[in-house]
Formats: structure tokens, sequence, C-alpha cells
């Protein structure tokens, strides 16, 4: 979507939520889940947790309130604020959009969570710096290489389109999703992105187990407006099929009125097309467990 400036001011979408939020970190921190599953939580947009084998990843975390324009309101408060949020050990940025990467939350995140790895594209890590995380915190985000972050997470960066393929001198992309192995499951989160062949290919090279997805789409309207476009509710689900993917969920659909999808439609859709296609519609706040197809197997 397109960036804008801020306002410093959120109380007004957070002013009940303090003992919710203090409530909501306590889940995810008592959250443990067995192997061959993950622990999903949806912040909004492309906002997610995920836990698995003790291992917190939020992913483009945007918890703070409205931009400075009418058009950027949001349709429904954050289920926790900045402040409140402890316990991470990775932080995933997609790119350099507001709703993806927001100051306002990573600030307090880094804040709180000093040690916690931060993943961006390497576009990105100027402004990080300038915010004041450290260099030595940040992993630059290369599709042509995957990080390993620790013993137990493999990350593998895929560039994106949204709705170009773009990449720095360096050759870093300046979108992409990514490819965590976790616990025995191995998750993709596209970030924002057009369908593409090469998307195709790589994704369903690594097998993911479960994707999301986001669906929302793109039209010449929104484009007046300076909204780049995702893929759309029929390519989300053409895409999951095409992947082989256990369970899709789809995201970027209802936190901003004027960039909005009804996640129905991706439903109806799979059920008419691909009815053996496992999805999940998140509700807000949700905590979601995931389990792979071979948990739970006796050995």
């Amino acid at each position: 979507m397109k960036t804008h400036h801020r306002s410093n001011d959120s109380s007004n979408l957070h002013i009940n939520q303090a003992r919710s939020g203090v409530a909501f970190i306590e889940e995810v921190r008592r959250t443990e889940v067995p192997y061959g599953t993950l622990a999903l939580w949806f912040l909004g947009q492309e906002s997610v947790i995920i836990k698995g084998d003790g291992i917190t990843i939020y992913v483009d975390p945007y918890v703070s309130g409205d931009f400075d324009n009418e058009l950027w309101r949001r349709t429904y408060p954050a289920p926790i604020r900045p402040e409140e949020i402890q316990g991470v050990d990775v932080c995933l940025i997609t790119h350099e959009h507001n709703d993806h990467m927001d100051e306002r939350t990573l600030l307090p995140l880094h804040r709180q969570n000093p040690a916690a790895l931060l993943v961006a594209p390497g576009c990105c890590q100027p402004m990080l710096q300038g915010w004041g995380i450290a260099e030595s915190q940040i992993r630059v985000a290369d599709d042509r290489q995957p990080l390993e972050l620790s013993s137990k997470l493999r990350v593998t960066p895929i560039a994106a389109a949204h709705e170009q393929l773009e990449r720095d001198d360096s050759g870093n992309p300046r979108y992409v999703g990514y490819v965590l192995e976790l616990n025995g499951v191995t998750l993709y989160h596209a970030g924002d992105t057009l369908v593409f062949p090469e998307l195709l290919e790589q994704v369903a090279a690594l097998q993911p187990d479960v994707a999301l997805l986001p669906i929302n789409g793109r039209d010449y309207f929104r484009e007046r407006l300076g909204i780049v476009g995702n893929m759309d509710y029929r390519e989300a689900a053409e895409f999951a099929h095409g992947i082989h993917v256990d369970t899709v969920i789809p995201l970027h659909y209802d936190l901003f009125a004027v960039n909005a999808e009804k996640p129905g439609y991706f439903v109806d859709y799979i059920y008419e097309h691909f009815p053996e296609q496992k999805c999940h519609v998140m509700a807000r706040a949700e905590r979601f467990i995931y389990a792979s197809p071979h948990a739970f197997l006796s050995k």
C-alpha cells in the first residue's frame, strides 16, 4: 500500500485495551505446541505472531494507530499496544510500507526486546538504523541465501512483486515473503505480492505446509489513490492449489476500508474449485494451532 506520514496519537484506539493486551501477550508466552504444529495469532492486515519450539516470531507487526490521513483509518483496533510487546525472538519485515514496517511499533518492540533479531530487505536497513536499531541486530533478507537464525529456525526469503519485482544495486529484493522451517512445519508468509511463474516454482519447491496469502487484489481506482496491489482472492486460491499447500490462510483484507476484500469470497472460491483444499479464516486476535499432516502420528 502507499506510504504515509503518521500521527503520534493512537490512544483513542487502545483506551480500553490495556488488560486484554496484557492477557494476549501472556497467552503467547504460555502457549507451547508439540512437534509438527505451530501456533499463530492474527493481529490484522499481514501482522501475525508465530510460535513453535520455544521461538516467537513477529511478522510485519503493525499495532499502532491510524495514519494522519482520513483515508487510512483502521476499521478495528489492534489487540495489543506496542509497549506491551514482550518475548520476541525474531521479527520479520516484508517491505518498507508503513502498515508493514511501522516505526511506532518497531521502536517499542526493539526497546523491550533488545536481543530480538530483525530481518528485512536491504533497502529497509538505513531507515531501521536511523530509528536507532543497531546494525548487529539486523539481518538482510537476501533471496539468494537462506538464514539459519538458530539450530531450530531456518528462514528463506522469497522475492515478491508488489506490483513489480524490484532489486537494489546489491541485487537484494525490495519486497519479500518468507518461508519458515520451525518445529517440523514449513510455513510461507507471502508478504505483499502478485502471482508470477517464478514465485509458484520457488514456493512449491519448498513444500510449505501452511501458506498465508494476501487477497485484497488491485484495480484502476485504487491505483489512482496510490495503493499498490496484490493477488486477489481468486489468484490466492489458485496459487494455494498450485503450490500443493496443506492449509491456506488469507491476509490483508479488512484493516482499511479503502483496500478491503471479503474473505468469504476466498472461501467460496476454494469450496467451488478446490473442495479438498483446507483453508482457515482467522478471527481478530485468534490463536490458531496449525497441525501438519505428520503431527501426532505414532512412530
